[in-house]
């Protein structure tokens, strides 16, 4: 099934992934409407029981898998119209973070300024050997939104640093110490790689799937025991389903799980 949001193509295998191409020539630039394009992506995603997990890519001759904000927004904008873009923003954002499937990046070109942030709230992230990343706000005389992000994600503080005072643009081999990606290969290789996991996970049951997420993003802002207090809610919730049952049955009986996501 295929359809397009906004800047954005989704298509649902029948397996449950689905890929979602940001494709908004030339760079990938993200204006308000792309942020609007965000919040309606989400409510499809999780309105969609088919779905099972997210890749998010662009296609093989953009110029960025997001080049970062559309700078034709900031024309003539004053202290009101920023927080105004703000708050705008910070109601699509949250929403992204908190949608109830993985998500895995499949970064196939550069991710600039919010195209880095936006790769960093994703799940897992595959980046191709020479894709750029930079967070160059401080070029515009602007501040950075991302290191607290970063930081939570437990880039390096000093590299974190590095990336918001200086502006440049590292390759994802020079990043790849920090553990910001689960792989780094090359391009050509990128989205096969991001479909083997998403395979893997596709294989799994749908409430087991997004109970994970509930509990991975329930972990911002808690201690790992509170956030093990409410993995164990979830899972205690779970093992009373019939996919549970089937799961432990089908290992003791050396077959593959058959999940009927309930």
């Amino acid at each position: 099934m295929a359809m397009t949001v906004g800047s954005f193509e989704v298509d649902v295998a029948d397996n449950g992934i689905a890929v979602v191409t940001f494709y908004r020539p030339p760079v990938n630039a993200v204006s308000l409407s792309v942020y609007e394009d965000i919040g309606r992506l989400v409510g499809l995603l999780e309105a969609d029981s088919g779905v099972r997990v997210v890749v998010l890519t662009a296609p093989d001759n953009s110029r960025a898998w997001c080049g970062g904000a559309d700078l034709n927004d900031f024309v003539g904008m004053d202290t009101a119209k920023r927080k105004e873009r703000y708050r705008f923003i910070n109601e699509q954002v949250p929403a992204f973070y908190r949608l109830d499937r993985p998500v895995i990046a499949a970064i196939n070109g550069a991710a600039i300024g919010i195209g880095m942030v936006l790769a960093g709230l994703c799940d897992m992230r595959v980046a191709a050997e020479d894709a750029r990343f930079a967070c160059p706000e401080i070029d515009y005389g602007l501040v950075g939104g991302g290191a607290g992000l970063f930081s939570w994600l437990k880039l390096p503080e000093a590299k974190v640093r590095e990336i918001l005072f200086t502006g440049r643009k590292f390759t994802a081999r020079e990043l790849e110490p920090t553990g910001f990606f689960n792989y780094v290969v090359p391009r050509q290789d990128v989205l096969a790689k991001a479909l083997d996991i998403a395979t893997q996970i596709a294989s799994k049951s749908l409430p087991s799937i997004r109970a994970r997420k509930i509990a991975s993003v329930g972990l911002e802002g808690r201690t790992w025991m509170e956030a093990y207090l409410d993995a164990q809610a979830l899972s205690a919730e779970l093992v009373a389903s019939k996919d549970s049952g089937e799961g432990v049955s089908a290992f003791l009986e050396h077959r593959k799980p058959r999940f009927l996501d309930r």
